[in-house]
């Protein structure tokens, strides 16, 4: 077997014997691709791979199957997880890897009762505080788009959370992507395969469970008290809450566990027509059906902060992501086609201890929530979203029309100019008239802003000893995940998750 790096359009990507012929293959030989990338910055579009060229079909690599679980006795150490998001799934499943039991605990409902109360939330705009689009089994990144790209290689085997998706129904496909994603339609499903091989290797599962305290014992944390007072014993707890859970923030500011303040981000979501994007980022060769819906990754620095987008979504819409009354959120998901008519991104403005005059432990928390707070007022007290067209954003006058959208939900007229802290405000302008400059079309009448992306990330962080990974104060609890400051999308939560189950079984 030897590996190349070739460079392929894709009318050439889509014929093998231009695969074979670029890789090199001599007759007898195969080729394929195990790596790619679309490079869409010069005019000439190219697929960068990695090509796998063998002697017969028969040497192809093949993607390893799911690790043969042994199934745990109920006498096993259980370890109590807290949260069926990526982080607490993939802690269940190394703790079967490495003998141990465990028992998740989830505030939500089971994810094919979960879509039910999504539902009602956009058709009643109603918010059911623990069945929501971040709430539930699977966490906010079942209705996110499953984006599975992260920075963090070097915090664990990233190739084996993509096979544990694979092998629990994902495409294949995920495996070879640099910017690999699943899908919101398909995720539900994995995330219930993912289910039934923790509960038939030995896990348990209990849905409907608000955590409202630790059970300490002899100095350890031997597990969780619920709202109704049942208590989850084990040999140690992974919290992994993610970064909406807030009462399990004030849960430890009312006991004087130790939080830490955690720089977040906050801005809109930007809606495009994808045809606008497309013709952008493909040089004007609009859609193309051997060219995935484009996508872009754009950041700048403006007024002393940071400005990125986040969570770019092609062909998405737009998601009432509140957990609770009183509050406006959206988030942007897609499905595995990304076949809607519109493109969307959360613009995002760093935020710290600095911009809010504060030093509490839960002072960005309160800034999130007042800012949520501000921009439900102005959609009328409802989860309606504030809108308002880019360009009237950037002259600071309130739009007297607004373009079509892909909001689930409906859009009302705001200025958010006003409704924004000014500082995001003013970092937001300059901003996008960067943005422009880097992509020619972005500042456009067609373009609309949504409020209000909060949720990029936690505003807090649960300390945790850098070797052992238990909280300082609380042996036995090992802060976990994006909920307490350790991660920032599905795979490095995923990773984080595995981390925490192996610093568990090492603790005899």
């Amino acid at each position: 077997m030897r590996i190349v790096q070739v460079d392929l359009t894709p009318e050439e990507y889509h014929s093998d014997d231009a695969l074979r012929r670029k890789a090199g293959a001599h007759e007898g030989e195969q080729a394929r691709v195990v790596r790619r990338t679309l490079d869409c910055r010069r005019r000439n579009i190219v697929y960068h791979c990695t090509v796998e060229v063998v002697k017969g079909a028969e040497g192809l690599s093949s993607i390893s199957s799911i690790s043969r679980l042994s199934r745990v006795s109920s006498s096993a150490r259980a370890v109590v997880i807290v949260g069926a998001g990526p982080a607490g799934l993939f802690a269940a499943l190394r703790c079967l890897q490495q003998g141990l039991r465990p028992v998740i605990v989830d505030r939500g409902k089971p994810v094919e009762e979960r879509k039910y109360d999504i539902a009602r939330l956009t058709r009643e705009k109603v918010v059911d505080p623990d069945s929501n689009w971040c709430f539930g089994e699977g966490g906010a990144g079942t209705y996110s788009d499953g984006k599975l790209y992260t920075r963090s290689t070097k915090r664990g085997d990233v190739g084996e959370v993509l096979r544990l998706f694979v092998d629990h129904g994902a495409d294949p496909d995920i495996m070879l992507d640099a910017h690999a994603h699943i899908g919101t339609d398909r995720l539900s499903g994995i995330i219930a395969n993912m289910r039934r091989t923790i509960v038939e290797h030995g896990g348990e599962y209990h849905f409907g469970v608000r955590v409202e305290d630790l059970l300490v014992k002899e100095g350890r944390v031997r597990g969780v008290v619920a709202a109704d007072g049942t208590k989850y014993e084990g040999d140690a707890v992974i919290l992994a809450t993610g970064h909406s859970a807030r009462d399990i923030y004030e849960l430890f500011h009312r006991r004087g566990w130790l939080l830490e303040a955690k720089p977040f981000a906050l801005g809109v979501r930007v809606e495009h027509p994808q045809a606008l994007i497309n013709e952008i980022q493909y040089h004007g060769k609009g859609y193309s059906p051997l060219l995935p819906a484009a996508a872009y990754s754009l950041t700048t620095q403006a007024c002393g902060h940071g400005v990125f987008s986040f969570c770019m979504c092609p062909g998405g819409v737009i998601v009432p992501a509140a957990t609770a009354g009183g509050q406006q959120v959206v988030n942007g998901m897609s499905n595995s086609r990304r076949n809607s008519p519109y493109a969307n991104s959360g613009i995002a403005v760093t935020v710290g201890l600095g911009d809010v005059g504060g030093a509490d432990a839960l002072a960005l928390l309160r800034f999130q929530q007042a800012v949520e707070g501000r921009v439900f007022e102005a959609a009328g007290g409802c989860i309606d979203a504030p809108a308002q067209r880019l360009v009237d954003f950037l002259r600071r006058r309130p739009s007297s029309r607004l373009n079509k959208s892909g909001y689930m939900g409906a859009t009302v007229g705001a200025p958010l100019h006003e409704v924004l802290p000014p500082f995001v405000v003013e970092s937001l302008i300059q901003g996008f008239k960067d943005f422009d400059r880097k992509m020619r079309g972005f500042v456009t009448d067609e373009a609309m802003l949504l409020a209000v992306e909060s949720r990029t990330s936690s505003p807090v962080r649960i300390p945790r000893d850098r070797e052992t990974l238990q909280h300082p104060q609380l042996a036995g609890l090992y802060p976990c995940g994006e909920g307490a400051g350790y991660a920032g999308g599905i795979v490095s939560s995923a990773l984080d998750g595995i981390r925490c189950a192996d610093a568990v079984s090492l603790r005899r």
